[in-house]
């Protein structure tokens, strides 16, 4: 593949959803790129540009990354700046870039959690590792117990007002933890945009206080792990494919590959196809249902699979009547051993 700066479609505003993050001014695709797998060092470097060319011209606009992504942590920060200056430095004001930083880094007492040692240190590496003066989004990418939250949000703030972010986030709070914080920032003049965390027909915690939390509150919310790890596609129903996630990844095993799981994944599976669509692009469509959600935060191995995800945009809403045929197969906890 060539490696020239990438022209960009023309029509690539022209069939991605857009929704408004919270009661902020800003805006998130339906669904954006997250860089956790797909993108380290061992990872075919034109396989990476192609997905991430690709996912600029389908209107995805927003690229998901945090400090500790890879194999190696910090692998695919590298990956995506430079890729992003060889291709679509051009672009940069029409892009939305986010890291984060909390889970172990380096060494010692300051490399996870936190503190303003941790967090604003571990700002200035990524940004050096992705080529870029600022990102759009910067997150604490978890709760830390043992710091005082008034000193975690104060980074944050930090990072906003000395231009390194231009917005302030959070990943995997808790709805008091979300209200705590969201209460410390606006006191500080650096409300919060919005909240990542995991959200699919499997898991289904989101619905037991927090997303009524981001609501109240005026947050935004993108979630990760839609596909549940790929269980909720139709990878699995046949057994576990040679070279498949099952076979190799801590976050999936074939033991969750339960008769209880293949039950509920085929009944699932058949709702799709009477829609005329993959599970995995039904799956998308209702963790987008309603407005609860802003944007759905999906891996992609190629370009292929991104523009089918993407493609989930493209069906119509689902109905009532449909997600009540989804509810009792969408059981909490399917994706658990």
């Amino acid at each position: 593949m060539s490696h020239n700066p990438h022209v960009a479609a023309d029509d690539r505003y022209e069939t991605m959803q857009y929704r408004r993050s919270g009661k902020s001014g800003l805006k998130l695709p339906g669904v954006s790129l997250g860089l956790w797998h797909n993108f380290g060092g061992a990872n075919d470097t034109d396989t990476m540009r192609e997905t991430i060319r690709t996912a600029f011209d389908l209107g995805v606009t927003h690229y998901d990354l945090a400090n500790n992504y890879g194999p190696p942590a910090g692998s695919a920060e590298e990956n995506f700046g430079r890729i992003f200056a060889q291709d679509l430095a051009p672009y940069r004001d029409e892009i939305l870039i986010s890291s984060k930083a909390g889970y172990y880094m380096w060494p010692g007492p300051y490399g996870e959690w936190g503190s303003r040692k941790n967090l604003l240190s571990s700002l200035d590496q990524s940004l050096n590792r992705m080529q870029l003066d600022y990102v759009d989004i910067f997150y604490s990418h978890r709760f830390d117990p043992e710091t005082p939250l008034e000193e975690t949000i104060g980074a944050l703030d930090t990072a906003v007002r000395s231009g390194r972010a231009l917005y302030a986030g959070i990943s995997n709070y808790g709805p008091e933890q979300t209200r705590e914080a969201v209460r410390i920032a606006r006191e500080l003049g650096t409300p919060i945009l919005i909240n990542q965390f995991p959200y699919s027909m499997f898991e289904r915690t989101p619905e037991d206080g927090l997303l009524d939390t981001l609501e109240d509150e005026g947050l935004g919310s993108i979630v990760f792990s839609p596909l549940a790890q790929g269980m909720l596609t139709n990878r699995y129903l046949n057994g576990v494919p040679e070279g498949s996630r099952a076979t190799h990844s801590q976050f999936l095993s074939e033991n969750q590959l339960t008769p209880t799981y293949i039950e509920r994944v085929t009944a699932l599976n058949e709702i799709a196809k009477d829609r005329g669509q993959t599970l995995a692009q039904l799956a998308i469509q209702w963790v987008l249902r309603g407005d609860h959600v802003t944007s759905a935060l999906v891996g992609a191995s190629s370009a292929k699979q991104l523009r089918d995800t993407v493609a989930s945009l493209d069906f119509p809403a689902l109905t009532e009547d449909e997600i009540s045929a989804i509810e009792p197969h969408a059981v909490h906890g399917t994706h658990r051993a």
